[in-house]
């Protein structure tokens, strides 16, 4: 409670100190899109108090509208001065914890479902750490596709305009106080990626939300478009959010082991054999949008095939090679994620996964590190390796039976997701594309 007091006077001196006027309130609805509105500096003691209502009955996923009362409470942690705001009476952000009227947590809001899941592993003695990475398009503008450069992996093009997006979009994630670990050219044409560092799922979670925030608006503030869809552009690599992630005990990374070949410990073994089994099931929520299942197929570099390597990068789960002196970094990178999804609920499926692999005692497979993609069917059915859902479709069937899942989200998330999904790929199937027309209008 003392801590909780200190940040709260923190946040009320920097906005007196700063002159900041209006304070922006962030939370986002199930599917990871992000909600704001606006108090002034005025009503800011009285929100830190007792949180600001709001109808929340035309939030997705949230309520119906007989029962719409709900409570935004303002985390004073995640107090942060916008650096693209004018400095005179500035404006500030502060991420929410959403809370029913009586003022206990909503089991509806994406942040409490993963500080539920980040609760168990603490129980256990764990913190989760993780780090993903968001790659992105730009385009010319929202109505099409045009690439801003013919650029490829860590190409360095001068004076190119993107180099500079990429500049200004670092220095103002600095500036908000979250930190870079380095930026460069995607494989794609036009395609990007600014690495944040490594730190907690929960202060990550938010991070992610700011980062497409500074992302799009660096670009709406040179005229052109940033994107975070899947697979905006047929016949190249689609954007992927590989998530690297690890559990420590203290300051001590769990996953590390002096003893096992690949430096595994057994917990770390465990994490990545459930993060194998479940994640079939848990892709409808790392891969949420009928547009995801259209970057997650042979030959672009996403993972389709469920296996682990180390060197090996069409693998689902890699294990990065380890360096002496570099026990902190061990750590197990999950390909799969794209960076549409609602990062909440994304690390709350994969922490859950991870977990029950440790619970369980699940034995880890043996690596493959050969390109799986080169595999027949049949040496893919020798070696045990099965395949990610093919589909929005498919993958909605596998979360639908899905214990783990369930429990993960709770049961007002689980079905209202469900709803969500199910209506999205019934939209989705009933549509009649320029593929089709193109291809069968003329010969049937």
């Amino acid at each position: 409670m003392e801590a909780s007091k200190e940040a709260k006077e923190y946040v009320l001196n920097v906005v007196k100190e700063r002159n900041i006027k209006f304070i922006k309130l962030w939370f986002t609805d199930i599917l990871g899109f992000l909600k704001s509105f606006t108090i002034t500096a005025e009503e800011l003691p009285d929100a830190m108090e007792g949180g600001v209502g709001f109808d929340g009955s035309s939030i997705e996923g949230f309520v119906r509208i007989e029962e719409s009362d709900m409570v935004a409470m303002p985390d004073p942690n995640t107090f942060c001065i916008l650096p693209w705001r004018p400095r005179e009476y500035g404006v500030a952000r502060m991420f929410c914890d959403i809370l029913r009227p009586e003022g206990v947590p909503f089991e509806g809001d994406p942040r409490y479902v993963l500080k539920r899941n980040l609760q168990k592993a603490a129980e256990k003695g764990f913190t989760y750490y993780v780090g993903p990475e968001l790659e992105y398009f730009y385009f010319k503008s929202p109505e099409g596709t045009e690439f801003l450069d013919r650029g490829g992996y860590f190409d360095m093009v001068p004076l190119d305009l993107a180099v500079d997006l990429r500049r200004q979009t670092v220095l103002v994630l600095e500036e908000m106080g979250i930190g870079v670990e380095y930026s460069h050219h995607e494989v794609a044409y036009s395609q990007h990626e600014v690495d944040m560092k490594y730190t907690d799922a929960l202060t990550m979670a938010d991070n992610v939300m700011t980062y497409k925030v500074v992302v799009k608006q660096v670009a709406l503030e040179n005229g052109v478009y940033a994107t975070f869809m899947p697979k905006p552009v047929y016949g190249i690599n689609g954007s992927g959010m590989h998530t690297h992630q690890s559990l420590f005990r203290g300051d001590k990374n769990a996953f590390f082991s002096p003893d096992d070949p690949y430096h595994l410990s057994k917990v770390g073994r465990s994490f990545i054999a459930g993060l194998l089994k479940h994640a079939p099931e848990i892709t409808a929520v790392t891969c949420q949008w009928v547009n995801s299942y259209k970057r997650l197929v042979p030959g672009y570099e996403a993972p389709a095939y469920i296996s682990w390597g180390t060197r090996n990068r069409s693998a689902l789960v890699r294990v990065p090679e380890y360096k002496p002196g570099k026990e902190k970094a061990t750590r197990a990178e999950f390909r799969s994620p794209d960076p549409a999804c609602n990062p909440y609920l994304t690390f709350a499926v994969m922490l859950a996964a991870g977990l029950k692999g440790v619970e369980e005692e699940y034995e880890l497979p043996p690596p493959v590190e050969v390109d799986v993609y080169h595999l027949s069917e049949e040496e893919l059915r020798e070696r045990g390796i099965g395949t990610l859902p093919g589909s929005l479709g498919e993958a909605i069937e596998l979360m639908e039976r899905s214990e783990l899942v369930r429990e993960c989200l709770g049961e007002h998330v689980f079905w209202s997701f469900i709803r969500n999904k199910k209506a999205e790929w019934d939209d989705y199937r009933a549509q009649v594309t320029e593929y089709e027309l193109k291809k069968y209008l003329p010969i049937l």
